[in-house]
């Protein structure tokens, strides 16, 4: 499985961030960064809770 970002629609909330700090961060301009695209075992709670409490719908998992 990945994380699939759609960078348009980011607005920068930070609330992914904190969901899964292993594989995502906020860098000094706001733009999300992913870490790690590919996912799996104990990144997958970490990764479908960033994808729910984002508030613009930006991240998907693939």
């Amino acid at each position: 499985m990945r994380i699939v970002l759609d960078r348009p629609r980011c607005e920068g909330h930070g609330l992914c961030e904190e969901a899964a700090p292993q594989l995502m961060h906020l860098d000094d301009d706001g733009e999300l960064v992913l870490d790690r695209e590919e996912i799996d075992g104990a990144d997958t709670a970490p990764a479908n809770a960033a994808v729910r409490v984002c508030p613009v719908a930006a991240l998907r998992i693939a």
